[in-house]
């Protein structure tokens, strides 16, 4: 930010060089409400009229943020500048050489310079001088003008010629990279997509969508009910439903028929780029220069496109062992949901949502499944309510190896079986098993890597992969920005890529300001008994909030349905949490029980807008269901009295 000059020294300002900005766009539709239009030839300065007095900050501020984009639409070259920056005076130099008339705003001789360059921030995120742009696309500063005088760039601007290819490029065609591009077609920018799924080493691939719909939550999902349909049918005679033949689950059925489904569901986001004119690139994208990507197809035939603003969208893909044979013999999540045959006895290695839920369904579906766990179950999630859902599998026929790794290799045996020795994690001690399939959930891992990003300076973390992004997810090249699993620091959820993704392109094409909120997101995880969860848990509370200052309401609670099948009285669990000290606002929401997702997801809503205890009992519930739960007079604090 150039700074005013010392009254005895020669005037000075400082930069920030960085990569090119070029095509940063303002808001188009306010383009209509014009600043005060200026004509200043180049080297003399335009005067920003300022706004009345006696109005509020905020309308003042959007007012001027009028006007300043009322200036940039309004004019060919609009140079914000401070008449004492070297920088500013370079970039003046430059456009009288070449003959083109320019405006041009001092800001240190406004009476709103310093709102003026604040504002000018919030566009383009930029907060050094000079500012230009060129026929409404933002060039930068001093260092990228130049660049793009050099590459060409800023000749075809002033022709009023697109500099690039697209106005947007998106990397990675999951859930929340589709919902950016179609939004961003929406606002008329053309757009283009890139998706390409390199192969697992099983040699498993899948069409457009992400992992979300071809091997992660829609295929889970339905494996689940495949599940839960088995533990109905042994209900179903307690409501006196006779069946007399033998009932047996054929997995190639149900494979065939989810797979079917999600055939329809990559065909449909095909057709859904198509009707908004997004273009879709089945090929590998990776940076090569600054603006530029090279995009590789199957056949290996590479072609380089540019754009103006990228957004990575790559998603994760899981992680495995490293130890020998495990590539080899090993399947994950990316494999299990087209897998040709069944699985047999499994051997689920890991402690994620993945792995319970994989764990979960496959035990109910008759198979004889252990889970190896290193260390604690569902890390990151409530751990009393962890270690509910896998008291609960244990009691319905899950195995667990508790503190131990797999070790040395693993063998094939017999046609069809894998040998496994693992160790403990505690000491001196190995078991051994044999297992048809060995099924590896023990993380993901983010594609980030191998995309070229090093060659344009985006940073990533090291050792995670993950990349960093401000709170409008920018990395830190300015033209580039991230959503999705890629990101440090933030959830790994399908529905938060879908918001986030949504709300970047209107903040990028349409001139809106809301940003993704990524706190008290619900998610559940669709184990045998599912358990749904808001906010805090109890461990994240303790560390923010402090434990004397929080409250927990709990309880046990017997479905309705459970009663007559006679199944467990003792299992279904709920649990609030609360800061008493603000009104007993509810800052964690967990339930395990049937539907726990279909009860959260109104809870959610509710902490999205304040959710107190008091909100809770004055709340008639439905009855019967298991989301009145919490009027239950067994709803106790935590303090005060356990649930027995």
């Amino acid at each position: 930010m150039a700074q005013p000059p010392p009254p005895s020294s020669p005037p000075r300002a400082q930069t920030s060089p960085g990569p090119a900005k070029v095509g940063a766009v303002p808001n188009r539709r306010l383009g209509s409400v014009r600043g005060v239009p200026m004509s200043s030839p180049p080297g003399r300065r335009a005067r920003l009229s300022s706004p009345g007095t006696g109005r509020s900050s905020s309308e003042t501020r959007e007012e001027l943020r009028r006007r300043l984009l009322g200036l940039i639409e309004g004019n060919r070259v609009m140079i914000f500048s401070k008449s004492y920056c070297p920088h500013s005076t370079r970039v003046k130099e430059l456009f009288s050489s070449l003959g083109v008339e320019c405006h041009i705003l001092e800001l240190d001789q406004v009476d709103d310079g310093a709102s003026v360059q604040e504002v000018l921030s919030e566009i383009t995120n930029q907060r050094t001088v000079p500012n230009i742009f060129v026929n409404k696309v933002h060039v930068g500063g001093c260092e990228q003008t130049f660049q793009a005088h050099q590459s060409g760039v800023l000749e075809k601007l002033l022709q009023g010629d697109s500099a690039y290819d697209y106005d947007l490029i998106v990397i990675g065609g999951g859930s929340g990279g589709l919902a950016c591009a179609q939004e961003a077609a929406v606002l008329g920018k053309k757009v283009m997509v890139l998706d390409f799924v390199v192969p697992s080493p099983q040699g498993t691939s899948w069409g457009l969508g992400g992992t979300c719909v071809n091997v992660g939550c829609i295929p889970k999902k339905l494996m689940h009910q495949a599940a839960l349909l088995g533990q109905a049918l042994i209900d179903s005679r307690k409501f006196g439903w006779e069946y007399n033949q033998q009932v047996k689950h054929n997995w190639e059925t149900m494979t065939e028929a989810i797979q079917n489904h999600i055939g329809s569901l990559n065909w449909g986001y095909r057709l859904s780029l198509r009707e908004k004119a997004v273009a879709y690139v089945n090929s590998y994208g990776e940076f090569v220069e600054h603006h530029k990507i090279k995009a590789t197809n199957r056949k290996g035939q590479e072609t380089c496109y540019t754009a103006a603003k990228f957004v990575i969208a790559t998603g994760e893909r899981p992680r495995y062992l490293g130890i020998q044979g495990d590539k080899e013999y090993c399947i994950t999540s990316d494999d299990l949901f087209s897998l040709p045959y069944c699985p047999g006895k499994t051997l689920v290695v890991g402690a994620s949502y993945v792995a319970l839920e994989c764990a979960g369904f496959l035990a109910g579906l008759g198979l004889d499944v252990t889970v190896m766990v290193r260390s604690i179950l569902l890390r990151g999630f409530d751990q009393e309510m962890a270690e509910k859902v896998g008291s609960y599998m244990e009691q319905h026929g899950v195995k667990f190896l508790r503190k131990f790794v797999p070790i040395q290799q693993l063998e094939k045996g017999s046609p069809g079986k894998l040998r496994v020795v693992a160790e403990s994690t505690e000491g001196p001690g190995a078991v051994e098993g044999v297992y048809n399939t060995v099924l590896l959930a023990i993380g993901r891992d983010s594609c980030t890597r191998k995309i070229g990003l090093e060659k344009i300076g985006v940073k990533i973390n090291e050792k995670s992969g993950k990349i960093p992004v401000n709170d409008v997810e920018q990395t830190n090249v300015p033209y580039v920005y991230a959503i999705g699993d890629i990101l440090e620091g933030k959830l790994e959820l399908t529905p938060v890529a879908i918001q986030a993704g949504k709300l970047l392109a209107r903040r990028l094409f349409g001139g809106r300001l809301e940003k993704c909120d990524y706190v008290n997101v619900p998610t559940t995880v669709f184990t045998p008994l599912e358990y749904g969860c808001c906010g805090l848990s109890e461990e994240k509370a303790i560390e923010v909030h402090t434990k004397e200052n929080l409250e927990v309401y709990h309880t046990l609670f017997w479905p309705l349905e459970w009663t007559v099948a006679g199944r467990d009285n003792n299992t279904c669990y709920a649990k609030i949490i609360c800061n008493k000290f603000d009104n007993e606002r509810v800052v964690g929401f967990h339930i395990l029980g049937p539907n726990a997702g279909e009860v959260t997801q109104g809870f959610a809503a509710a902490m999205k807008c304040g959710l107190t205890k008091q909100l809770l009992d004055d709340t008639i519930g439905i009855h019967p269901t298991c989301g009145e739960v919490w009027k239950e007079k067994t709803f106790l604090k935590l303090t005060s009295v356990d649930v027995v």
